[in-house]
């Protein structure tokens, strides 16, 4: 088959489409026949040294993907040849074939086609297991996402929506804010002109959000807080402001709030299994509704995945970039 391989860490043009071996299903696992994979920022770490995969897994980039199973290893219940699926994987989306875990497939939705597909496993399960697992948004409450128009926040701003709670994003331009309104984001801020803690304060009426989704880390850790409504949740996700922060633990106390930070690659596969349960369950009849659907904001050819990294790195995408197999 063929892949997507990491020569020495780089640039994007590090990015090599290389024959390589076929991958076997193990216990447990089916391989996939990959139509297309979708790209995330934790593959341009991959790719600059800087976030390798976790042991055992495939060392090729690529955190999910769409296609149909083109064999199902010992141990598998339930899914059969040809059947058409979408996976959360450890790594080896950037492919032709990838060996999965079966309980990492989840089937395609209904009114989804099999390339958009594979724009949903990564940022699905990461909001909604952050979010809602956790964080435990409910109805009414207020949500703030940082980096509303990327992959996680045009999910997020959705998913928050089809459950009854209030959105406000950030975003760095106007267009990028208007995405994010036609979703069904309540309140918005261009992070580059306003303060965000002073605009949602004052969208709600003094309390903060609720329930704080965070790519930043510590950059905005201080702030965040500052942010947060009594009892509010801070779920850290992303790192692009930093590792080490200030944290003001007073400011914590007065608030009852919560601060939690999660990574989805590296979780043992019976928590990542759980995870996928809990989006078919819950967000699977949503995207069957339309209440929810995939963002796309182009499809590139995977064996021009180094173009597809040139765009997400620029930032001038809303939702996701789908790679598709050539």
């Amino acid at each position: 088959m063929h892949a997507i391989t990491i020569t020495e860490p780089g640039g994007p043009e590090a990015l090599v489409w290389d024959e390589v071996p076929d991958p076997v299903p193990g216990e447990g696992e089916v391989l996939v026949e990959v139509a297309a994979g979708a790209v995330n920022r934790a593959d341009l770490l991959q790719r600059q040294g800087f976030y390798d995969p976790p042991p055992g897994s495939s060392p090729y980039p690529g955190l999910e993907c769409s296609g149909r199973i083109a064999e199902v290893g010992p141990g598998v219940s339930g899914w059969a040849v040809g059947d058409e699926v979408c996976a959360l994987l450890a790594g080896g989306g950037y492919a032709e074939k990838v060996a999965v875990p079966a309980g990492q497939l989840l089937p395609v939705p209904e009114g989804v086609s099999l390339t958009q597909a594979a724009a949903l496993p990564e940022v699905v399960c990461t909001v909604w297991s952050n979010v809602f697992m956790i964080a435990h948004l409910r109805p009414g409450e207020t949500l703030l996402v940082h980096g509303g128009s990327s992959g996680i926040g045009t999910l997020a701003i959705q998913l928050a929506k089809a459950v009854g709670a209030k959105v406000a994003v950030t975003a760095g331009s106007k267009e990028k804010l208007e995405r994010c309104a036609e979703l069904g984001a309540d309140i918005l801020i261009d992070y580059r002109e306003q303060d965000f803690v002073e605009e949602i304060k004052e969208a709600t009426g003094g309390a903060g959000a609720d329930v704080i989704l965070d790519i930043m880390g510590a950059k905005y850790l201080d702030r965040n807080i500052r942010a947060l409504a009594v009892n509010g949740r801070l779920a850290i996700i992303g790192l692009q402001g930093g590792v080490k922060g200030e944290l003001n633990l007073g400011a914590l106390l007065a608030k009852r709030a919560a601060i939690t930070a999660t990574s989805l690659r590296s979780r043992p596969l019976e928590e990542k299994a759980a995870i996928v349960a809990a989006v078919r369950e819950h967000v699977w009849p949503l995207l069957k509704a339309g209440h929810v659907r995939p963002v796309v904001d182009r499809e590139i050819p995977m064996n021009d995945a180094a173009e597809a990294h040139r765009v997400v790195e620029e930032s001038g995408h809303v939702g996701k970039v789908v790679l598709v197999v050539p």
